[in-house]
Formats: C-alpha cells, structure tokens, sequence
C-alpha cells in the first residue's frame, strides 16, 4: 500500500483527462489504426481501459518479456480473454506456462490466472514473467487457500490485493457489487449463486452479518490500483449460472451498485471495465447489454459468453460463442472465452486452443457487423484466395493454416488445385470461372 509522502504516478485515466498522450496511447492507437487522440478521449471518457501494470511495462529482466499494451473499448476490436490455473488437484507453473503460450497462439489478448492450487505466488510470477499480454487475477482465490473463508480479515484481503499488485498483475475481478441486501434476492433462484467470488463473499457476510468487505475497502483496493495503474473488473458476483436465473432481480440489483462502483474507481483515477452475465437467452441478449451500457457509464462490458443454452455439455464454447458474438453486436467489448470443459473439469492446452479459436471467430464476426474500419479486409482477401483456387495463399491467410491444411490434405495432396469435396472435375469455383470467361468472350464477340 501507499506510504506516507510517497509520490504516486498518475494512471492512463487520469493521464487522459489531463490531456495526456501516453506511449501506451500510442501504441494501442498504431495498433488500430486510430488518431492517438481518439484513444486518449475514449479513455478520458470512461469509455477505453489499457491495462498496464507499471511493474509489468518495464518488463522482466530473466525472460526480457514486457506487456504490449491493448485496449479494450467500443471504440477499437473486440479483445478476448482465455482463462487458465492450476486447481487444487492438477495442473503446475509449467503447464500454465503452456496454456498461457498456446492462448496468445490462438488468439487470446489477455490471460487470467485463476489458480486455487499449487503455488500460487509462484504461478502467477511464472506467468507474468513470461506474459506480453494483459494478466488478471481474481484476488479473494488466494486469501483463502490455507484459511476458512469466515477467518478472512479486512487486513488480509488488503494484503493480498496490494501484494499482487506488486508482482505486476494487470487487472483485478474485484467482487465488491454484490452487498448482503441482495442475498434475499437469490433465494428464489434455480441455481443460486455460481461465481465463486460471490459465494465466497456471501458466505462471509453470512456467518458475520456484516456489509461485503470489498465494497467497504473499495476506496483502499483503489488506493493500490492507482498506485500500480491496476485496472478494475467490477466482477458479477450473481451471474446467472443457467437461463432460468438470467436477467431476475439479483442480477440487476448488483448492476446498480457496480455502476455506482465505476463512477468511485474514475473519481478515485483508476481504470476500469465491468463484468457482465454468463447463461442468458438469446432474446435478452440485446436488452442486457444496453441496460449495463445505461447504468455503467459507458464503461467496457466483459462477459462470458454469454452461454445460450444449457443443455451442451462438452460443447460450451460453441453455445457460448454464438451468445458471445451477439453480445459483441449489441455493447460488449471483452468477451471471456468458454472452453468444452466448462461445467465439467479443468481446461487442458487443447481445450483451451478450442475456446480461443472460438471466441476469436465470435469477435471478429462481431467487429465485421459493427464495420470495424479494415475488419472485414482479411476475409475479402481469403475469398479473393478462393476465387483464385490459390490454396497456399488461403492457408497463409487462415487463422488456423496449420489445421485448414490438414484437412485439405486429408483426400488430395497439398498440391492439388481442388479439395475432394466435388473433385477436380464438378469443382463449383472452376466450374463457374469456365462460365464466366464463355459469357466474357461472347460479349466481345458481339
């Protein structure tokens, strides 16, 4: 934490309303294709958050890895995130470091370490040690690795927050939305509460009786965020954890205080984005993000999924991208991926190079929809590829050329102008090319 008359550098928001262009301004701006001064105003306005951790900016010295700053806003691309860690029961800093490698591989802008086993100081210096994207954290996974969730003090959770800090983390999911009058709210649920932030934090007021802790210290957690420029994610504590709870009075009574919440971090000059549902339907989809745009200020949405069915288990990170691109459309900014072993068990590498593949199809297809200047210039370009039966040029320009030839290799050689699907000889493309050139040669003729 802070001491006393020590001097605090001020953070990308509070660079920005001063009128500030910082260097990471810049290089989120080079990366979109955007006026400097347009992502200076974004930010000012609430509306764009870089996470940057000044710790993590500088690089580490071992790996000579540092942050390449993103941002993440209405304004820019649709960014993802992939979540990893290890659990009480498997996984280690070295396979984490895998999944870390094979998220930014397959698309990831930025990696959480959600981590509840192993050790977890250790992991998350791992990880960002070797990370040139954004890391978050959830903080409240580590207070209660060797401590009963009703032992957990004001002093600890401050801590733990101030110690990851320290270690260069990015963004924080901090939980402070959900208070103890809105736990009667959830009683008429079908699944209760499914974040396991919320329910850690609910069981806590529970046994003490007492106001949610981290909306009580929000003004110290901010303290620590302004001094490292952590950036906020206002966490959704009551999520709906299946479509029967989606958009119920729990869900909503949470957003107001996180909207309260958003104007305290900006009055405080820190950065921050807000989380958003997991299982809602398709016809609330729209509604929802328009209703988080009204009572958050603008502020970056980021949602997981959200999932549109419940009955796909093993398949949740195509049910959830379907949800995830239409949230993109209507107002969200960051989506969090969802992988096959969602609701099921911990994600391996493969399962994790499934979700990122699939989000990373959702926010593109969204930031085509939106026109997104250049977004769709990749697409027109692979189809130009395809018009032309110039296969190595479409597997150049595939997102996944390594899986795109594969398959294509499957029934013909790498070299064959066609694909097996109608042969060489009823080929649509070459078929159509034929026509073309007899219709061109018969109006020169006449």
């Amino acid at each position: 934490m802070v001491g006393p008359g020590k001097r605090i550098m001020a953070t990308q928001y509070q660079k920005a309303v001063a009128g500030e262009i910082t260097p990471e301004m810049q290089q989120v701006a080079k990366r979109e294709k955007l006026p400097p001064e347009e992502i200076r105003d974004e930010i000012a306005a609430g509306k764009l958050v870089i996470p940057s951790n000044r710790i993590h900016l500088k690089g580490n010295d071992e790996t000579g890895v540092k942050l390449d700053p993103i941002g993440i806003g209405r304004a820019v691309t649709t960014k993802i995130n992939a979540n990893i860690g290890a659990s009480p029961d498997s996984s280690c800093k070295e396979m984490e470091l895998i999944k870390l490698r094979w998220a930014v591989k397959y698309g990831a802008d930025t990696v959480m370490d959600l981590s509840t086993g192993g050790d977890l100081d250790e992991i998350r210096q791992h990880l960002i040690a070797h990370a040139s994207v954004p890391i978050g954290t959830v903080p409240i996974y580590s207070m209660i690795v060797d401590k009963n969730i009703e032992d957990l003090t004001y002093d600890d959770m401050l801590s733990t927050i101030a110690a990851q800090a320290k270690q260069g983390v990015d963004f924080f999911t901090i939980h402070a939305g959900i208070l103890r009058e809105h736990l009667d709210l959830v009683s008429t649920r079908r699944m209760g509460i499914v974040s396991r932030g919320g329910s850690i934090l609910a069981k806590w007021m529970t046994y003490h009786n007492r106001q949610n802790p981290l909306y009580e210290m929000f003004d110290e957690i901010s303290a620590i965020c302004r001094e490292h420029d952590v950036t906020y994610s206002l966490g959704d504590g009551l999520r709906p954890g299946c479509l029967a709870d989606a958009s119920d009075k729990a869900q909503f009574a949470e957003l107001e205080t996180l909207g309260e919440l958003v104007e305290r971090a900006h009055d405080a000059g820190v950065q921050c984005m807000v989380e958003g549902p997991g299982h809602i339907p398709i016809d609330q989809i729209e509604m929802n993000m328009k209703r988080q745009q009204e009572i958050c200020h603008d502020a970056p949405f980021y949602v997981l999924g959200p999932v549109v069915t419940d009955v796909f288990p093993g398949y949740d990170h195509i049910t959830s991208a379907i949800g995830a691109a239409m949230a993109a459309y209507y107002g969200a900014s960051f989506l969090c991926y969802v992988t096959p072993a969602e609701h099921l068990s911990l994600p391996t590498a493969e399962d994790v190079k499934q979700g990122c593949i699939a989000y990373k199809i959702a926010a593109h297809a969204a930031d085509i929809a939106r026109g997104i200047p250049g977004a769709r210039d990749w697409d027109d370009a692979i189809s130009a590829a395809r018009a032309e039966l110039d296969w190595e040029k479409q597997f150049e320009l595939a997102f996944d050329s390594e899986t795109a030839k594969k398959i294509h290799s499957r029934g013909v050689s790498p070299e064959a102008d066609y694909c097996d699907m109608c042969g060489r000889r009823w080929c649509a493309v070459r078929l159509s090319r034929e026509v073309m050139r007899s219709l061109a040669a018969k109006n020169k003729s006449d």
